[in-house]
């Protein structure tokens, strides 16, 4: 199977192993998984189901959840949410090569008690997706047209009276923005500085 650039997987390889967590903070984590493509990466995204408990119901993701007592650590809790999500087991298709910052998550317009730590994966053979209630639909999203601008564009959110926007990346019939396009662009923003 094709690999990532040597370049490019030399530059993730250099992401910090353990991650810190704010203590204070509820904790969650996703799973940046990466695999090459006709236009360099991709990141395997997915879309949530629409679920009314849900306060990111119908919106694109990485997968991930929030920490659970019987999840060894973060990176635990990124793998088991995989499973959960998406039907496979990174360890059997994946190799590990670190962490992004972690990042606060906010949900309509509000900050929320909650810190989530992106870990980013190298694909090294594919996984077959048997995607879990908490999934819609799933999609392998090219970073290079995303990098470059090709991608750009806003999003309009009504939170109460006002009307905001906020930057989004458009793929197909998919919008990416708030946490996830953030994570994504702290992945972008990493390699470039590699």
């Amino acid at each position: 199977m094709q690999d990532l650039d040597p370049d490019f997987r030399r530059r993730l390889s250099e992401l910090p192993q353990g991650p810190a967590a704010r203590l204070g903070s509820q904790q969650a984590s996703v799973a940046a998984l990466l695999r090459p493509g006709d236009l360099g990466p991709e990141v395997l995204l997915m879309e949530r189901a629409q679920r009314a408990e849900d306060r990111w119901s119908g919106q694109i993701c990485l997968p991930g959840g929030g920490f659970e007592p019987e999840d060894s650590d973060l990176e635990a809790t990124a793998r088991r949410e995989t499973h959960e999500e998406l039907g496979f087991e990174l360890d059997a298709c994946a190799a590990y090569l670190g962490h992004l910052d972690s990042r606060q998550a906010a949900a309509r317009g509000k900050r929320l008690d909650l810190q989530v730590t992106p870990f980013v994966y190298a694909q090294e053979s594919p996984p077959t997706l048997d995607l879990g209630p908490e999934a819609s639909r799933a999609f392998w999203l090219p970073l290079a047209p995303a990098a470059c601008g090709e991608l750009d564009s806003e999003v309009p959110v009504a939170l109460g009276s006002q009307r905001h926007r906020y930057p989004a990346w458009r793929f197909k019939d998919h919008v990416v923005w708030g946490l996830t396009r953030g994570i994504l662009g702290d992945l972008l923003d990493r390699l470039r500085a590699a």
